[in-house]
């Protein structure tokens, strides 16, 4: 996920390029908060998930891996999402990833490719505790889509079920035509390149998109779901977010709630919509249908 800002009087498309390049270089840059506490895995367990001792149930025979989006981290992306799994009886983890040297509590920004062997290995890890044979992964933003590149070149599609991604960067984010300002400005794509490398990687036509595209979206023996907002205003167009492939299943949002006005942020920390639309990926034998009443289930 990536932050936006608008700011008044000052014209749209320079006031939030600013905004936005302001926004890296206080995240990249060590500064005098750079010692906040960093959430730790303690702080999750007593929240009920990343708990090594739980073991799957018959009726949720596989653990769910929970993948944050750039700039997240393993907490505060899934205080809402992660409790409502583990009430539903499963077994819950989620990792950091994609950390940068001197950069606290802010991930998901290094490079994607090497996100993902950090992703195979914390597979590994929770296959081992649970003695499951294959993981579900959910990921948001840039954590829905890092997979597939696990999945594809790193052997994890012997490891996994189904790949839920909930507003993915699947096929990069042209960041509502930011990234076509980005040859106006003379060092900022080195700058971009150089300190958060997550983000070059995730640009519309990146070499990293075009390696994970080449040849399909999917590979066999894996489940998709991909869950977009219309009003999604980092990973855009929408509709980029969408797989194309067997065994996918592509879901809008206001399809199934015209009410819900979750954006990148909300679909995956608050929307109970999306939520009920996770819980029916990871288990459709049990499915239910997802709609405005689903957010009190």
């Amino acid at each position: 996920m990536l932050p936006w800002f608008r700011a008044a009087r000052v014209p749209r498309t320079r006031s939030v390029f600013a905004a936005f390049l302001l926004a890296i270089t206080l995240l990249v840059a060590p500064t005098a908060t750079a010692t906040a506490a960093t959430p730790t895995a303690a702080t999750a367990t007593s929240r009920g998930w990343n708990d090594y001792s739980c073991k799957p149930s018959a009726a949720h025979p596989r653990p769910v891996v929970l993948v944050h989006g750039t700039f997240g981290n393993s907490v505060d992306n899934w205080l809402g999402l992660a409790p409502y799994l583990v009430n539903r009886g499963y077994c819950v983890f989620s990792l950091d990833y994609g950390q940068l040297p001197g950069v606290p509590f802010f991930h998901g920004l290094g490079p994607v490719d090497k996100s993902a062997e950090q992703l195979s290995v914390f597979v590994d890890k929770v296959l081992a505790a649970t003695g499951a044979p294959k993981t579900d992964i959910v990921g948001h933003s840039q954590g829905g889509m890092m997979p597939n590149y696990y999945l594809k070149f790193l052997g994890g599609a012997a490891k996994v079920n189904a790949l839920v991604g909930i507003a993915p960067s699947n096929h990069g984010t042209t960041l509502l035509g930011l990234t076509k300002l980005l040859p106006y400005f003379p060092g900022v794509e080195k700058f971009i390149n150089d300190k958060t490398p997550a983000l070059a990687d995730q640009v519309v036509g990146s070499p990293f998109i075009t390696k994970l595209t080449a040849g399909g979206d999917t590979v066999p023996g894996v489940r998709y779901t991909v869950i977009a907002t219309k009003y999604d205003q980092v990973v855009t167009p929408y509709r980029t977010q969408y797989l194309d492939g067997p065994n996918v299943r592509n879901v809008l949002l206001q399809d199934l709630c015209p009410l819900d006005l979750s954006e990148h942020l909300a679909i995956a920390t608050v929307s109970r919509i999306a939520f009920h639309e996770v819980n029916n990926a990871l288990d459709p034998a049990r499915a239910t249908p997802t709609t405005c009443a689903s957010v009190i289930g």
